[in-house]
């Protein structure tokens, strides 16, 4: 399967987006007047995280845009650090742009971060909230070093494997799950001069005290109102079961599934459990 054939069946298209003057890559289907539902991607990543899910969501009805968030992928990257409050900020500008007064959110990892810090302070602007082995909750030194060292060894040397390696450590089943057109996309995503140059601040979430102030505390969660699934794999590399425990108490009324046999890409390795759910979540939030 290739990004292409995952795609095939749903009209679709590639759109850059004035999202508060940074401009924004988006894949973009369904239904122009459908319920808007965005789907952001983590650390490092970029939108074809989201194409095993893209064509089921806009057949049933929904009007889809993955994008590739601030300083990530194909869309602008500003030199000034990444911390939340600047994702969220570029966030609320493509709602904006894309004239959503309210979305349905789904985000993994990084993504979901910062969608959670959304629904905490614009609760209007958020129709439904989507965690998907969503980070920010806590600050592990050995994880962040991972994440950090294996971002920079796949971005400042063109050695491919380095970026497959990268890829490998998201998830459960790589052979299954990573394939090479994927590691393509990513190596010339990671090898873009403006990619290169600002990859300090893109990973300015990986050091511990700018992590600490950025943290997706407790008391914040708790101010989440929208209606919140929690997905999560029982082998996440990044978060333990028990993080994503914590995560469904701090949120009132929030639904966990956890998927057996799954790493950090819970949508991507098990989108055979994860469309069907998020569809079922979706229709009940609506």
């Amino acid at each position: 399967m290739t990004i292409w054939t995952d795609l095939t069946g749903v009209e679709h298209r590639l759109a850059y987006a004035d999202a508060g003057g940074v401009r924004t890559r988006a894949l973009v289907a369904g239904p122009e007047d459908g319920p808007p539902v965005v789907f952001l991607h983590g650390t490092s990543g970029h939108l074809e995280a989201f194409v095993r899910n893209i064509p089921v969501h806009a057949d049933a009805g929904y009007r889809c845009h993955a994008i590739d968030m601030l300083g990530h992928g194909y869309t602008g990257k500003p030199d000034h650090p990444y911390e939340i409050p600047r994702y969220v900020e570029h966030l609320t500008a493509y709602l904006d742009a894309i004239g959503a007064d309210r979305a349905h959110l789904v985000g993994e990892s990084l993504g979901g971060w910062v969608a959670a810090w959304l629904a905490s302070e614009a609760p209007d602007r958020v129709a439904s909230l989507q965690l998907l082995a969503a980070g920010g909750t806590k600050a592990d030194a050995k994880i962040m070093e991972r994440i950090r060292s294996s971002t920079l060894n796949a971005v400042r040397t063109d050695d491919i494997d380095l970026t497959r390696k990268r890829l490998y450590l998201l998830m459960y089943d790589p052979a299954t799950d990573v394939s090479e057109e994927l590691v393509e996309v990513r190596h010339r995503i990671y090898h873009q001069p403006d990619f290169v140059a600002n990859v300090h601040n893109l990973l300015c979430l990986q050091d511990m005290e700018t992590r600490r102030r950025n943290l997706l505390r407790p008391d914040r969660m708790a101010r989440i109102t929208a209606p919140t699934l929690i997905v999560w794999g029982r082998q996440n590399p990044f978060g333990e079961v028990p993080e994503a425990q914590a995560m469904h108490e701090a949120i009132a009324g929030s639904r966990l599934e956890l998927f057996a046999e799954c790493g950090h890409w819970p949508q991507h390795e098990r989108a055979d459990l994860y469309n069907p759910l998020s569809l079922e979540f979706l229709k009940g939030a609506a």
